[in-house]
């Protein structure tokens, strides 16, 4: 078995196969050689080569997205480094362990003008949980305390860490045997900040309350979390909203949030806030409901999650740092029923909302959200469904999707630029199929995702092409700005060239009958992943989510 020569890299390689990583996405470089040469010759460590870095971080994002384990990205020195950005700032606002390794000249050789180098130190400082800024000079025990605390930080706080491994040349040499000594790894211990914290008092506060919400953002699935959640809304005080991304079902849960809340008057929503609202899970993406709780806002509002409480309502009164089964498990010893209508009657108008939805779909016009409607009528069971941002992830808001299918998105930053990369990645760390629904300008933005051989033959893309930029036509502002085109950034772009040069399997569809009839096969077994691009008429799609959202309104 071939070694790097370079103890430094030695002992890099051998921390992260003592910490038990299985996967490392590799660029294309030369500095980065002797990682390279490491990685790629371990027994336990399963390498990929993705030459584009920021699709490479993206990919490897989607790898530790659906492993729950940190996935490590190498690259060589220089401008490489940055375009891993993008997906370091998604992992930090996702918690997503992801470990950026970057290969780097030796200190001597920084801004002296030396090729292929920048100042690569802590450049993710504002975004990573913590940096360790190797040095081939130090004694290795000095660089061991580095990656020991660095690999702690990143499975403790559940986000990206950055280390940076300087080299001299020669960068290719080889050995038969390590050169250092057998690594030891410190157990990593999670402690709940709030485990021995007395919940009387909030339990004493709950029991007093007519008017309790519980909102749930972006979730892994919990079948522990949603047991303790159905035995919540036993108490017909306490209304629980989820998102798509949520991954919680329950018959008494409301799942379209944007459905029953956005038609509410001003009188409505008085009524409908809470006195005490209780979050958990990762960001929100309905504007709305963040809109009504920033204007009434709750007395009380509780965070559960182990890590960040973000004070999206500007009225943050608690954090419990602990993990929300065993909150809930606890406090639910303290809790009890109370009368109140509130959950009655917002689950009432729930069904008068989902029966309007039916009603207004069956006449919709071919558009982005007729589209929509027949995808999630048509979706397998058991898929990883990965949804771009911007429109994509809030006409999916919209609908109930079958509790079989989990939903993923980037929400974090909320960016379009890696989700066809994540959504790769993401497929091959599932034994489910994934299916990708995106955009036009995320997909284009994001081509070089395809550039990728990893893609197994099971996975599916649908990109929605409405020749661009039609979330600009539905929130308001750019329309009225007088410069719509700068904001919507039309296009005539198609996909068919790009399935012909990677290799994909084509669909196209233009009507609700061709739809219809592309979607029979689409998901059939073949030898080649599949795209369906669907065109939906651009003028046309903004006009009836509006005609939509008026339907839903009381009569």
């Amino acid at each position: 078995m071939n070694y790097p020569k370079k103890e430094l890299a030695q002992l890099v390689v051998e921390y992260c196969a003592a910490y038990e990583i299985d996967h490392v996405v590799i660029s294309p470089g030369s500095r980065n050689a002797p990682l390279t040469i490491g990685f790629v010759h371990h027994p336990n460590i399963k390498t990929y080569s993705v030459v584009d870095e920021r699709c490479a971080a993206f990919f490897a994002l989607g790898i530790a997205q659906q492993t729950r384990k940190p996935t490590v990205v190498v690259c060589t020195s220089g401008s490489a480094l940055l375009n891993y950005y993008p997906a370091v700032a998604e992992a930090f606002y996702s918690n997503i362990p992801l470990i950026v390794i970057s290969a780097d000249r030796p200190k001597h050789l920084i801004d002296v003008g030396d090729g292929q180098t920048i100042r690569q130190e802590n450049v993710f400082k504002n975004h990573s949980e913590f940096n360790a800024n190797l040095d081939e000079t130090s004694p290795l025990n000095v660089n061991s305390d580095l990656l020991k605390e660095a690999f702690s930080k990143c499975f403790k706080r559940k986000g990206p860490i950055h280390i940076n491994v300087p080299f001299d040349e020669p960068l290719y040499e080889v050995v038969e045997n390590l050169t250092i000594e057998d690594v030891h790894v410190d157990d990593i211990k999670v402690v709940d900040d709030n485990k021995e914290m007395g919940l009387e008092p909030f339990g004493e506060i709950w029991n007093t309350a007519k008017r309790k919400l519980i909102l749930i953002g972006e979730h892994f699935p919990n079948e522990m979390l949603q047991k303790k959640l159905k035995d919540m809304v036993l108490d017909e005080s306490v209304l629980i909203l989820t998102e798509t991304t949520s991954n919680l079902n329950g018959s008494k849960f409301v799942h379209c949030i944007d459905n029953l809340i956005f038609p509410l008057t001003e009188e409505e929503i008085g009524s409908f806030h809470p006195e005490i609202l209780v979050t958990l899970g990762g960001m929100i993406v309905s504007k709305r409901i963040k809109k009504i709780l920033r204007a009434y806002q709750p007395k009380h509002h509780w965070h559960l999650g182990e890590k960040n409480a973000p004070d999206t309502y500007h009225c943050l009164s608690q954090h419990f740092r602990m993990n929300e089964v065993d909150f809930l498990s606890s406090f639910s010893k303290l809790i009890c029923p109370v009368e109140s209508d509130y959950q009655q009657k917002w689950l009432a108008l729930m069904i008068e909302r989902e029966d309007r939805h039916r009603e207004y779909l069956l006449t919709a016009p071919f558009s982005d959200l007729k589209t929509f409607d027949i995808l999630v009528k048509k979706m397998p069971s058991e898929i990883i469904l990965q949804s771009a941002n911007s429109s994509i992830i809030r006409y999916l808001q919209l609908f109930k999707m079958n509790k079989s299918v989990v939903t993923f998105c980037n929400r974090g930053t909320s960016g379009i630029d890696g989700s066809t990369s994540t959504a790769i990645g993401a497929s091959l760390a599932s034994a489910k199929q994934t299916v990708l629904i995106t955009g036009d300008i995320s997909f284009f933005y994001d081509s070089n995702a395809l550039w990728n051989s990893h893609i197994k033959k099971d996975f599916r893309i649908i990109l929605l092409n409405n020749s661009g930029g039609g979330i600009f036509k539905i929130i308001p502002g750019p329309k009225a700005s007088n410069a719509l085109d700068y904001f919507e950034t039309t296009h005539a772009l198609t996909a068919t060239n790009l399935c012909d040069m990677y290799g994909l399997e084509y669909y196209q569809a233009t009507s609700e009958e061709t739809l219809e009839k592309s979607l029979k096969g689409f998901y059939a077994v073949s030898n080649r992943p599949k795209l369906l691009e669907i065109f939906t008429p651009k003028e046309m799609n903004d006009i009836v989510l509006k005609d939509y959202f008026k339907s839903l309104e009381k009569k």
